[in-house]
This record gives structure tokens, C-alpha cells and sequence, in this order.
């Protein structure tokens, strides 16, 4: 596939990386020399220096064959230009765009073929405040990810010390729940991605992801948390697009306080929300913390534009007694550094960006792409399509499917149904089918497993 990727910031250059290891051919098109100088040197792509809006440089990026334009830059209105110029003078037939103004946003009209010609919109704030909500919604967890309209979920735990997994056989568990319906899918040791079977023994600090339908994955969490604290009071570090919209999201079920270190901008936020309490100060302020009882919050969440100032306010709320802090790091290189027993929570916004976007680039009927350990993995959910003769998939047992080294299926979503998936199952067609890939390199492999022979009509 050939893609132009429009921006080489985090996002943009993320996309890249994750792209270009996958047989794609790769444009990226910046501004910024220094940016695009370190994908040259480091990855098989090619790099243009200029305006991503301009016909000239598009032009030269070879919009006119190219499948699919990604418009990542940090300016929403060269983002929606490009688009509108790839479709009229070069008729790219994929159009992706990041918009991040709200006053864009609430008007979709605007985004209609006849207008603003964007295939798919991607707004990171709202991405990742979803994501938040889904984490405070499971506390304990490190990672939630849905899959069929939520009909199946999958959770990261991890495997403490003196905790109810570490040490333990996985059959060992499923006997002391034998009614709960889940599968340990995949399991991290060392940064390395292990396959389990029900001999697999789980081993301290171990990152376990496991896939179930969510009142069953409620009741595992249940069994295997000893303490279950429910969560009430919330404190957001930081006023921006994220901290607005999520202290929006969250007044009506929280009691939430927003720190804002900006003045006007504080007041502003005030006047945007109808519970939520703005205090003006810094986040990193010892005795604001105190005064305003740190010790009594439950999550802790620093969503500022600075990874640093989100990082040390985190660590400090933690040691002032937050009994569970959440930190936004838009460095990958910080985020494992970070996530340890003093930051419980790293979250990427690249990450959960970087999902929404493969969803809509990956082939052979994926519907949702999910980005494990900081791109490493994938989750995926496709859709079997066909019969017996014009796929891969349908009418065959998983025993007898040919799945890429390192790849499992997890689970079926089947109707409302959520079918743990054994090595005599048959795949049904319209099943949603959700597999862990471990390593990225076979993803191709699966996409190619689900696409339909040519006689399929």
C-alpha cells in the first residue's frame, strides 16, 4: 500500500514506524528538516521537506497513486486542506485526518464529501479521554481495550509479589473459577511476548492481557484483586483540550478538581464546567496538594502538554498519599521508564492514537486494531467472511487453521456472544474473531487469512 503520511511529530512518525516494517510504501512529508533527517537515516522510507498542503508537495509525494493520505501535522487546518487537495486534483481514495478543535469537531457536516472531503476523523483528546474513562471503570488494571462494540473486553494486569497470580499455574486458576468464561491471551515477561497454555506458570511482575466478555472480566478482577477501593474522588492535573474533556466526562460521576497553572486559562475552564472544581496553581505545589487533601484522592491524573511537569507532580501525589496516580508521557521512550509502583499508569496518547488509525488501514475485513506494549504487539478483531471454499477461516476448527507464529485466537464475538475459543471451535461466517499477534511482522499473515478468494461474491 502506498501511504503519505502527512507530519513527522509523535504521531506522524509513530504511524511510520509502525507502517513501514510491514511492506508499505512509505512518504512522510514535514517541515522540520531535523525530523524527517532521523526517519531517513533509520527507517526504509522517503522523506519530503514542505508544506503538506501544498499541491506542489503533494504532487510530489505522489498523491495521484497514492491509496491513502494520513494528515497528522499539528495545525488542524493544513490537516483538512491536504485532505480537500488530495481529493480534487489528485483523487486519493483514502483520507485520514487528525482535528483536534472541538469548534470543528461539534459541526460534521463540515467533513461531508461535498464539503471537507475526510474520510475518517481522528481526534487524539477524545481517544484518549475514552481511554481514561475505561481505566477508571476497571481500577487495578493497567490497559483496557474493547472489541465489538464492547460486547468483549481485554484487560492488562499485572502479577505482584504476594498477589492472587503470581506463582500460579493458568489451569490452576481457571479451576478456581469455573464459571467464569476468559482466556489469558498473552503474557509479557522481560518486554518478551509468551503465548500461555494451561501449563503456563505466571511469574512475578509478569503483564498478563486477558479476554473475556465484561461481566466476566468483572468477576475475575474481583477474585484476583484482594482489595477492590471504589473510586470517588479524581484530581486532574492540567486544563488543556484532555483535562477539559475529561473533567466534562467525569463531573457527573466524580468528585473531580482540575489544577490549572495559567490564570486565564483556569478561568476559562471554570466557566466550561458545571461541577467540577478549578483551582489555579501548580500541580508540583507541595502544599496545594495538601490543603487540598491529596491524601483522600483516589486517582491522581496529570494530563498537561509537558511529560515532565505530568511526571513529577504524578511521583508527588503518590508519596503525599494518592492511592492511585495516572501520568500522560508523550515520549515512548518514558513510558516503561515511568510505569513502575510510583507512576501506577503511563498512558500514550500515540498509542491509543496510533489503534484508531491501523483500524482503518489494515486489510481483509479488520475492524479494530489495538496497540500492545508500545507498539510491539497488536490485538485485532476481523471479520470472517465467506464459506468454506472462498476462505481461509470459515467452516474450520482453530486446530486447523494455519495462524502466523506467535498468533492466537482469543475469543468469537458471535451475534451478542461472547465465545471463549478452544481448539475445536469452528469459526461461523460473520464472526467477529479477536487474535493477540505477538510480534507485528506476521500481521500481514492475518490480514491475508481473512480476505476472501476471488469467487466470493
Amino acid at each position: 500500500m502506498k501511504i503519505i503520511i502527512l507530519g513527522a511529530g509523535q504521531v506522524g512518525t509513530s504511524v511510520a514506524i509502525n507502517l513501514v516494517s510491514e511492506a508499505n510504501d512509505i512518504t512522510v512529508i514535514d517541515t522540520n528538516p531535523a525530523s524527517l533527517q532521523y526517519l531517513s537515516e533509520h527507517y526504509d522510507l522517503r522523506t519530503i521537506c514542505g508544506v503538506a498542503s501544498y499541491p506542489s508537495v503533494l504532487g510530489m509525494a505522489g498523491a495521484k497513486d497514492a491509496d491513502m493520505i494520513i494528515a497528522v501535522t499539528n495545525s488542524d487546518e493544513v490537516n483538512m486542506i491536504a485532505c480537500q487537495v488530495a481529493y480534487t486534483l489528485f483523487h486519493t481514495p483514502t483520507k485520514i485526518a487528525r482535528v483536534r478543535n472541538i469548534e470543528y469537531l461539534r459541526n460534521t457536516q463540515l467533513f461531508a464529501q461535498e464539503a471537507l472531503p475526510i474520510d475518517v476523523l481522528i481526534s487524539p483528546e477524545q481517544v484518549v479521554t475514552e481511554y481514561i474513562e475505561r481505566l477508571l471503570t476497571f481500577p487495578g488494571v493497567l490497559q483496557v481495550l474493547d472489541f465489538a462494540n464492547g460486547r468483549a473486553l481485554m484487560v492488562a494486569v499485572k502479577a505482584h509479589k504476594d498477589g492472587q497470580l503470581a506463582g500460579k499455574a493458568i489451569k490452576y486458576l481457571q479451576k478456581q473459577l469455573p464459571n467464569v468464561e476468559y482466556r489469558i491471551v498473552a503474557i509479557f515477561r522481560q518486554g518478551e511476548g509468551l503465548i500461555p497454555d494451561g501449563n503456563s506458570i505466571i511469574e512475578e511482575d509478569d503483564e498478563i492481557f486477558i479476554l473475556g466478555a465484561p461481566k466476566h472480566i468483572n468477576n475475575l478482577l474481583r477474585k484476583i484483586r484482594t482489595v477492590v477501593k471504589s473510586v470517588n474522588r479524581i484530581m486532574l492535573a492540567g486544563g488543556g483540550n484532555i483535562g477539559v474533556r475529561l473533567a466534562q466526562a467525569l463531573e457527573n460521576k466524580y468528585l473531580v478538581k482540575l489544577i490549572e497553572h495559567n490564570l486565564e486559562r483556569a478561568n476559562y475552564v471554570s466557566e466550561q464546567l458545571t461541577r467540577t472544581i478549578v483551582l489555579h496553581g501548580d500541580a508540583a505545589d507541595e502544599d496545594l496538594l495538601l490543603d487540598e487533601n491529596i491524601e483522600d484522592t483516589d486517582i491522581f491524573c496529570a494530563v498537561t502538554n509537558a511529560d515532565e511537569a505530568n511526571i513529577i507532580s504524578s511521583m508527588l501525589a503518590k508519596r503525599l498519599g494518592a492511592d492511585k496516580v495516572m501520568s500522560l508521557i508523550n515520549r515512548a521512550a518514558y513510558v516503561d521508564l515511568v510505569q513502575s509502583d510510583v507512576i501506577d499508569i503511563a498512558i500514550s496518547p500515540q498509542q491509543a492514537t496510533i489503534g484508531s488509525l491501523l483500524a482503518h488501514i489494515r486489510k481483509g475485513d479488520v475492524v479494530v486494531v489495538h496497540s500492545l506494549r508500545r507498539g510491539a504487539a497488536e490485538a485485532i478483531e476481523a471479520v470472517a467472511h465467506g464459506d468454506e471454499n472462498t476462505s481461509k477461516v470459515v467452516g474450520r476448527r482453530i486446530q486447523d487453521i494455519k495462524l502466523p507464529p506467535g498468533t492466537s485466537i482469543g475469543a468469537i464475538v458471535r451475534n451478542d456472544a461472547v465465545i471463549i475459543a478452544h481448539h475445536d471451535t469452528v469459526i461461523e461466517a460473520e464472526d467477529h474473531v479477536i487474535l493477540l499477534v505477538a510480534d507485528k511482522k506476521h500481521v500481514n499473515d492475518v490480514e491475508r487469512l481473512f480476505q476472501v478468494g476471488v469467487t466470493f461474491l
